[in-house]
């Protein structure tokens, strides 16, 4: 039939005669052979021209009104027409096999309202007609190629996914809360068991973390006597410890509040130690001013002092602590020993000593019962005490100046709590058994005589204090707060070991606060206190933050109420024992092989016990400052992770993320396929990320937070060579697209050409169901000349490490580098920018050159995806039935904020006389689907002729790659088709020819109707393999895409991407 001379109809005359008369004698012989099934199926797909067939055998049946041929048991299933018009060269989809959008496609196949129908699958379309008969000779169905039916809960019967499917040391000095501890007598035992329990917990944290790898620390110099230099290791105490092990977003979160804390600790020890200072002075009646003033007036005077020994730089620092220490332990031991030799003077005051040991025990009885007043509570007074708990971190705070900070923080931590714990029970124990609550101080209070009203322990030592029932009494533990000196055998000792204690927490605070602030700073976790990072002498003392510390410091004292600075201080330092816990517990949950303490004794589930136990602690001490801290963290949480620091620790938080997508992509790989989640998972051929940004960003618009998308790059060249620069190029450009914001990993491959590169990192990128099902390649819009790297790629406008510079200083620049493009020279490395053009660089140093006009339209057009799109169009041109792919990726677009403006208009192709019945078909079936569109276009007149103009156009683009063979010798020609497959042959050119016509039609179409649209998409042309030449394919995409918006080529995988059931 093709070698009949005449005009296209003779030529179809003549093939419908020879259908007609094979169909004829075979139904008249009542046998349907294989040789008719192959015949009737090879002339349909050879020829592609599905309706002369058709209509001539609706013809032959005498129905004029409709040409669609009901498929038979035993032909194959999409052997109908798409159309009910027999004027086939005004129909559109009717002579192809290609399915035009129809909804019975979409259909369950136990849909009770209409027949569901199967489209052709791609392989249909697409595979060499040799490959099909092979398939159907080994198929037991009377049916070619049969295909397998997806069920509506995933994948067909025995059917498995595949790539191609549409992606202390601590001070004891430190911890010493004498001031009031006579006051908090009432259940003192119970509070210092609560308070012991919560540091008792931290500090095993504490140590499991201290002893996890090398802490940040170096020999103190004045211990040591090594190099000075080596002690400008910096400490960052709890930030450190949190920051290395939960990340920089609570690390510096908890560093900026905990070095606050610690600013504000200062003020509440100077503020105590003040308030024992002025109660000596009212004693001796020479008050300066009045008792807050005078509270305040000390107060800057000793923080102004301390600043002095701190400054003076951690030797100065070490010495006073260790005569501080000395003075506490010699005014414990005044204490202990002052409680055996009680005065007859004290008596009156209500000390009684353990003379009488049966009264002591009654003494005790009725010390250890709860007596509130004035509006106190339990939890008010435990906040009092909680503060002098605190100092189980001193160690961890200036690990930098500890010899072997793994193994002082976890025995001194834990030895300094039991201390501290003994003493303080010791205190609260001995001062109960001696003192009574309420005394008058007064002598006459003596009984002479039996009282038989009288029942307090204080009346059987013959003393009658029940006048404090009704009026106030300044003696006894709920009234004197120097209880403990007047216990002592000597006082002074006293006072100067209570001056001992706060001024030993003081200095404490001052030196701690200022380190811990200049390693935040030095990370550069909030880059507006850099200023505060820097360090001045050998010790790299942080100068500028102790004057900081001091004005904040300065400023609590001069509130000089314990009362109030003691609860915000809780809150701040429990909110840090909250997150060490909660590091050890994230830590373990982990499992990250990294995490291998050599402090054993710890448990993840008691760690995080004490991070619950400090949530709680932190409410019932002061609700509102609970409150407060939460939000100050979560603030500052908040901005560290919006700021997103460039560091990497190797935090636990690292590791769960890493184990969390570890389980999760696991459990998704038992998860089957269903239409309903389907995404586009794409795998955008962009080479290097940057190189392609127009392609990058528009897949990136669909995909973001949707599906998954991994940018290919395939290195052609000595595979030496190539994994070298592959090795250098994961880290480079996978951090090129963090930052640059970009949902995507970066996927390099060697191979020895680009299409063997393409072909492995389709079968291999991904991660069990984490697998590409969609291709994604740029055109190269001037593939008839250009250079091999020109299409896309606008590498050559800017050099590539400029362009990473440049990107790293402001994030509003988009780099670009390299491409990857089909070559015929597999030798040469796609990784490299072309040498052959003339490339414009933008200096580093001096004014940038300026781009020629070409180079400026390549760089506007490379951006056009970065931008709001604005109030447009997205024309989605559904030419044929692929699966839903064509409309779903549409979709997606509009529902990103830089899309949601553009409304979809949808263009089909339908019947002249059937315009609005198709209108409304695609309407309804738009609406099933629950996609918005503003318009409908059906269009009646695709197949018509292109004009004249634009056939000539078209013939010139392909001349350099036409064959002739008719114009040569047989063996010449069969010679040039071996050596140049890609070339047009003649008899390929006019086989093809209504389909080269549509194309260039097609053209035409989309200049009239979506020329203003910011992107279209379109329904891809499928060429049958070996039959169709790549040259001729490539100029039908020309044809059809030429002086058109950015245009989308899309083409499924002919299984429905999307469905309206529910």
């Amino acid at each position: 039939a093709n070698e009949i001379e005449g005009s296209t109809a003779t030529q179809a005359k003549a093939r419908y005669l020879i259908f007609y008369k094979t169909y004829r004698a075979v139904r008249q012989s009542k046998r349907q052979t294989l040789f008719y099934r192959t015949l009737i199926f090879l002339g349909c797909m050879e020829i592609g021209e599905l309706g002369f067939i058709t209509d001539g055998l609706a013809l032959h049946a005498g129905d004029r009104k409709s040409s669609q041929l009901k498929p038979r048991r035993n032909l194959p299933h999409y052997y109908y027409d798409t159309h009910t018009n027999t004027y086939y060269l005004r129909t559109f989809g009717h002579n192809t096999m290609d399915a035009v959008p129809r909804i019975d496609y979409y259909r369950h196949t136990a849909a009770q309202l209409g027949e569901k129908l199967l489209r052709p699958s791609l392989a249909e379309l697409h595979d060499e007609l040799e490959k099909y008969f092979k398939e159907y000779n080994r198929s037991s169905d009377s049916c070619p190629y049969k295909k397998k039916e997806p069920f509506e809960d995933g994948f067909a019967n025995g059917e498995e996914s595949t790539p191609t499917r549409e992606a202390v040391v601590t001070y004891t000095a430190e911890s010493k809360g004498v001031v009031k501890f006579g006051w908090i007598k009432g259940l003192s035992v119970l509070v210092i068991i609560m308070a012991t329990v919560v540091t008792t917990i931290t500090g095993l944290s504490t140590s499991a973390i201290a002893t996890n790898g090398f802490v940040r620390g170096g020999f103190s110099p004045w211990i040591s006597g090594v190099h000075p230099a080596f002690g400008q290791y910096c400490t960052g105490g709890a930030y450190y410890l949190i920051s290395r092990s939960l990340g920089p977003e609570f690390g510096g979160a908890i560093g900026l509040i905990f070095a606050f804390a610690n600013a504000v600790a200062v003020a509440m020890y100077v503020v105590g130690f003040a308030e024992t200072v002025v109660e000596l002075l009212k004693e001796h009646s020479i008050l300066m001013i009045d008792e807050i003033n005078d509270i305040r007036i000390i107060g800057a005077i000793t923080v102004v002092i301390l600043l002095g020994i701190s400054v003076a730089g951690m030797e100065w620092e070490a010495k006073a602590q260790i005569v501080l220490l000395v003075i506490l332990l010699l005014a414990i031991a005044d204490f202990v020993i002052g409680t055996f030799i009680p005065l007859e003077s004290k008596k009156p005051k209500g000390f009684f000593g353990y003379k009488y040991p049966s009264l002591s025990t009654e003494i005790f009885n009725e010390n250890f019962g709860p007596d509130f007043r004035e509006e106190e509570t339990f939890f008010s007074v435990f906040a009092i005490f909680f503060p002098a708990a605190t100092g189980i971190l001193a160690g961890a705070n200036i690990s930098g100046d500890l010899a072997d900070p793994q193994s002082a923080i976890p025995k001194g931590t834990l030895l300094a709590i039991l201390i501290t714990t003994v003493v303080y029970i010791g205190i609260a124990v001995s001062v109960g058994s001696c003192v009574v609550r309420d005394a008058t101080g007064n002598v006459n209070d003596t009984i002479v005589t039996e009282l038989t009203n009288c029942t307090s322990a204080a009346c059987k030592l013959n003393f009658d204090f029940s006048s404090c029932e009704s009026n106030p009494c300044s003696y006894g533990l709920m009234n004197n707060f120097q209880v403990m000196s007047m216990v002592s055998g000597f006082a002074p000792l006293i006072s100067a070991g209570i001056f001992s204690a706060t001024l030993s927490s003081a200095l404490a605070s001052l030196v701690s606060a200022p380190k811990i602030f200049q390693a935040l700073c030095k990370d550069n976790i909030y880059p507006a206190f850099q200023m505060f990072a820097k360090g001045y002498g050998k010790n790299n003392e942080p100068l500028r933050g102790y004057i900081l510390t001091f004005l904040i410091a300065l400023g609590f004292i001069l509130i000089a109420e314990l009362n109030v600075i003691a609860p915000i201080i809780s809150n701040f330092f429990l909110a840090s024992y909250a997150l060490i816990n909660f590091s050890v517990f994230h830590a373990s949950l982990a499992k990250s092989p990294g995490w291998r303490p050599a402090f054993k004794y710890y448990n993840m589930w008691i760690s995080l016990l004490g991070a619950i136990l400090c949530c709680i602690v932190m409410f019932v001490i002061n609700w509102w400052a609970a409150l407060l801290t939460y939000v100050i963290v979560l603030g500052l949480y908040i901005y560290v992770t919006y700021k997103k620091p460039d560091v990497n620790w190797g935090s636990s938080t690292q590791a769960l993320t890493y184990l969390n997508a570890l389980q999760h992509s696991i459990r998704l790989s038992g998860v089957e396929d269903h239409v309903k989640n389907f995404r586009p998972q794409c795998l955008v051929m962009t080479g290097a990320p940057n190189s392609r940004p127009a392609l990058l960003h528009l897949v990136h618009d669909f995909t973001k937070n949707v599906g998954l998308m991994i940018c290919g790059h395939v290195h052609v060249g000595p595979r030496r060579q190539a994994m070298k620069e592959m090795s250098i190029d994961q880290a480079k450009y996978q951090r090129w697209l963090i930052k640059n914001k970009m949902k995507a990993f970066y996927a390099p491959v060697h191979a020895d050409d680009l299409r063997e590169g393409a072909q492995y990192l389709m079968q291999a990128a991904g991660l069990g169901r984490m697998k590409p099902n969609t291709l994604v390649l740029g055109f190269k819009k001037d593939w008839l000349q250009a250079d091999m790297r020109d299409g896309l790629d606008i590498s050559h406008l800017q050099g590539q490490e400029e362009l990473l510079s440049s990107q790293e200083k402001s994030p509003g620049v988009k780099d670009v580098v390299l491409s990857v493009e089909y070559s015929k020279k597999p030798d040469l490395d796609t990784s490299k920018p072309s040498s052959e053009k003339s490339i414009t660089h933008k200096e580093s140093k001096g004014p940038a050159v300026p781009l020629n006009v070409a180079d400026q339209k390549l760089l506007e057009a490379s951006t056009q995806f970065q931008k709001k799109q604005g109030k447009n169009t997205i024309d989605v041109w559904w030419l044929f039935d692929d699966g839903g792919l064509t409309l779903l990726i549409p979709y997606l677009l509009t529902t990103k904020k830089k899309w949601k403006d553009c409304k979809i208009r949808v263009f089909i192709g339908g019947k002249i006389n059937r315009i609005d019945h198709d209108r409304r078909a695609m309407a309804t079936l738009l609406s099933k689907f629950r996609i918005d569109f503003s318009d409908i276009m059906v269009l009646g007149d695709i197949n018509t002729k292109p004009k004249k103009e634009n056939i000539v156009a078209f013939d010139e683009m392909i001349e350099p790659y036409r064959l002739h063979e008719d114009d040569k010798e047989q063996d010449i020609a069969d010679k040039m088709k071996e050596d140049e497959p890609w070339r047009i042959t003649d008899n390929e050119l006019e086989l093809y020819k209504t389909k080269t016509y549509r194309q260039i039609r097609l053209n035409e179409l989309l200049k009239e109707h979506s020329n203003t649209a910011n992107i279209i998409v379109m329904s891809l042309p499928v060429a049958r393999k070996g039959a169709v030449s790549s040259a001729l394919y490539m100029a039908w995409l020309e044809a059809l895409s030429k002086d058109l918006p950015p245009i989308l080529l899309v083409r499924g995988n002919h299984q429905s991407v999307l469905t309206f059931y529910s």
